[in-house]
């Protein structure tokens, strides 16, 4: 963990154009101010709903303690919290509730381009009192023609999460930065009778949305090569960068558990936290879901490496998983708007994100510390300040190509088609979803 010195309040470092989080300074304002901050909420009396729809499935807990408090000192708003998330497919379930007529007022959006694909519903929150302190780079998925329309709700770090003890008992001194590196790693630990890594490949999120992410951020010039696949200028056949990463699916698969195919989230987050497994796909908000099973274990985090270039795979993919948007046709989105800024200014809110769900925030009034974020937390800060990461590309896939990604993946793993007919697949689904 790093020292308490380098918390997230360097404001040298939040000028930094690699900058994804920060925290610092302090800011007290309450639901009970909010009028003078251009968030009034509702002023007739009348009790209204705000109904929230998201998928952050490791908040909901806490989501319903502020709920509580919220309502306290907001008599006049409800709130009605929903989640789709895990292994749900929480774009679908979006879409049926818009469809249904029982559209929420508060709703997740991923920014680029689902911002886009949900452009025409989402309210303009530029005049917004939290937007001044919005992290820059944190903003950009939700910023459009200078106007912002959502609120990030943490910056989140994904790579391997490794047991530490594990690490030292088979002699491995350093985390890999190389894919023979990684190897070398794997067979270390085999050999002190433990599996190397946990795979949750049944979940189509981690392999088509987190995990894929990599052979995107590795390209040249990413925004260039999905354009081109859009365009129809760029493939993904033959691109080597896409082979390094069916290369490193690969290694995981033949270092893994059995039956990779069948194993989910909830599995491999128990395999791990019991010390079955010494490495997993996932990010840092793994933390609080470790803790639950085995408290105080000593873990990290490190890049996944798909190749022997170091100085490229020393990269940490980091990102906004989701920003919190409000429905423009929500006869509630006054009150909407109420809720989502005591979340960041309240004493309550704050403290929650930091302490309660370990989110590295992405607001520069929210003040963290390593030992509020966690070890997961702390590494990937660790990576930010030194500059070393790769933006998560998935949100500016074509709707729907993530789900179809990892159906192709899934089908790779179970050998069901060989290289060639895997990057064949890919670029199908691509090329079937795209604009």
């Amino acid at each position: 963990m790093m020292k308490k010195s380098s918390a997230l309040m360097m404001s040298s470092v939040l000028l930094m154009s690699v900058v994804l989080a920060a925290c610092g300074g302090n800011n007290n304002n309450t639901a009970s101010n909010t009028a003078q901050n251009g968030s009034a909420g509702n002023k007739s009396g009348e009790t209204k709903t705000v109904k929230i729809f998201q998928f952050k499935t490791e908040i909901v807990e806490g989501l319903n303690e502020l709920k509580v408090e919220f309502e306290k000192e907001n008599p006049n708003i409800k709130l009605d919290i929903q989640t789709v998330g895990g292994g749900a497919d929480y774009a679908a379930a979006l879409k049926t509730k818009f469809a249904s007529g029982d559209a929420p007022d508060i709703f997740s959006n991923g920014g680029y381009a689902e911002m886009d694909l949900w452009g025409d519903k989402l309210e303009d929150l530029s005049d917004q009192p939290w937007v001044k302190d919005l992290i820059p780079l944190a903003a950009e998925p939700m910023t459009k023609d200078g106007k912002t329309y959502g609120m990030p709700m943490n910056l989140e770090g994904i790579g391997y999460v490794y047991n530490k003890d594990l690490f030292e008992k088979a002699g491995i001194t350093e985390t890999p930065k190389t894919i023979t590196e990684l190897e070398e790693v794997a067979k270390k630990l085999q050999a002190i009778d433990v599996i190397p890594f946990g795979n949750a490949y049944q979940e189509w999120w981690l392999l088509g949305n987190q995990g894929i992410s990599v052979a995107f951020a590795q390209q040249d010039n990413v925004d260039e090569f999905i354009s081109g696949l859009n365009a129809g200028t760029s493939t993904i056949v033959g691109n080597p960068v896409f082979k390094d990463w069916s290369n490193l699916l690969k290694l995981t698969v033949k270092y893994g558990q059995k039956n990779p195919l069948t194993t989910d989230a909830n599995t491999h987050l128990a395999m791990f936290a019991n010390g079955e497994t010494a490495m997993m796909q996932e990010g840092n908000w793994a933390q609080t879901l470790v803790d639950n099973i085995t408290p105080d274990m000593n873990i990290g985090m490190f890049p996944m490496p798909i190749n022997d270039d170091a100085e490229k795979n020393d990269k940490l993919t980091v990102g906004i998983p989701a920003n919190l948007v409000v429905n423009k046709e929500s006869g509630s989105k006054e009150e909407a708007k109420t809720f989502l800024n005591w979340l960041v200014t309240s004493d309550m809110g704050k403290e929650y994100i930091t302490k309660k769900w370990k989110f590295i925030p992405a607001l520069s009034t929210i003040e963290a510390t390593p030992e509020d974020i966690g070890l997961l937390g702390s590494d990937v800060w660790k990576y930010v300040q030194d500059g070393k990461v790769y933006g998560l590309q998935s949100s500016k896939f074509p709707d729907g190509v993530t789900q179809e990604f990892a159906s192709v993946i899934q089908q790779l793993i179970a050998d069901k088609v060989d290289e060639a007919g895997w990057e064949k697949g890919m670029q199908a689904a691509w090329d079937k979803l795209k604009k």
